[in-house]
């Protein structure tokens, strides 16, 4: 049975491994922003079921029961005001800040052992399972043993143009948002997943998203690592027809029926982390 609760201030949904052991694998999944946009929906839309690991569905700042007084309402009125320096910004980077403190308390909570850890993020939790890998291994004990990104954010400066032709604006970017963005341009960094083990990485995008945001910017990370990489093969995109950019209905706040798209994108994510966890 799944279990639910807080780690140092972050919610979660956590489901144990088949077979109970000291060095059972651990999976450490985010959200996405658009649908499904809480640890619990995330936990129905991408299960990773038949995977023998611990999986540990984690919230994000601003997120479900974190969200600001005035719910997902008050998030966009944040947004309407300056959508990086308020929402994506301290989302990603309140993420990142606060895992050591976070999975130090799911190791207690959990009893969790010694196993690989393995990184799972859609989208903006994408970008934070990136910055985890390149910036925060430490604190899991380990070098990350694998890596799956769905509709992930590889290129963040893209992600926030299209947005704004989308939705009629032009973002003005100043220094500190620059250097947010920089930070999210996980192609420019490419060689720092050499200095963190080289991980293999597969990222899954949908056939349906949007070329310039998602789909060009994966395949240039998938490039850029493959140059640096020994051994290519362990990065990968795969391409998920009939996917869009979101893995669950609206309004992606509750458990829901797992879509078919999600299910194809779950069984890709179970056979790669499955191959590399030993899982």
């Amino acid at each position: 049975m799944p279990r639910t609760g807080v780690a140092a201030g972050v919610p979660y949904v956590a489901e144990p491994p088949a077979t109970p052991r000291p060095d059972a694998p651990v999976v450490l999944v985010w959200h996405l922003l658009d649908s499904p946009r809480t640890e619990r929906a995330m936990a129905a839309a991408l299960p990773l079921d038949g995977l023998d690991a611990w999986r540990v569905h984690l919230g994000l700042p601003l997120c479900g029961s974190r969200s600001p007084e005035g719910g997902p309402e008050a998030l966009y009125a944040l947004a309407a005001q300056d959508i990086v320096r308020n929402v994506h910004r301290p989302i990603a980077l309140g993420a990142l800040e606060e895992l050591p403190a976070a999975y130090a308390a799911l190791r207690e909570q959990l009893g969790l052992g010694a196993g690989p850890v393995a990184l799972v993020g859609g989208s903006l939790g994408a970008a934070v399972a990136q910055l985890v890998l390149l910036e925060a291994a430490p604190a899991l004990g380990s070098d990350v043993a694998a890596a799956v990104l769905v509709s992930p954010v590889t290129q963040f400066r893209p992600v926030i143009d299209v947005a704004g032709r989308m939705l009629g604006f032009d973002y003005v970017w100043d220094e500190e948002t620059a250097a947010f963005a920089q930070r999210l341009d996980f192609v420019a960094r490419a060689t720092e997943f050499l200095d963190n083990g080289q991980p293999p990485v597969r990222l899954l995008v949908g056939s349906e998203d949007d070329l310039e945001a998602f789909l060009a910017p994966a395949e240039r990370l998938r490039d850029a690592l493959q140059v640096h990489y020994r051994d290519p093969s362990r990065v990968e995109v795969v391409t998920v027809p009939g996917m869009g950019h979101a893995l669950a209905e609206e309004p992606g706040l509750e458990p829901a029926p797992q879509t078919e798209a999600a299910a194809l994108a779950d069984a890709h994510a179970v056979v790669w982390l499955a191959r590399f966890l030993d899982a």
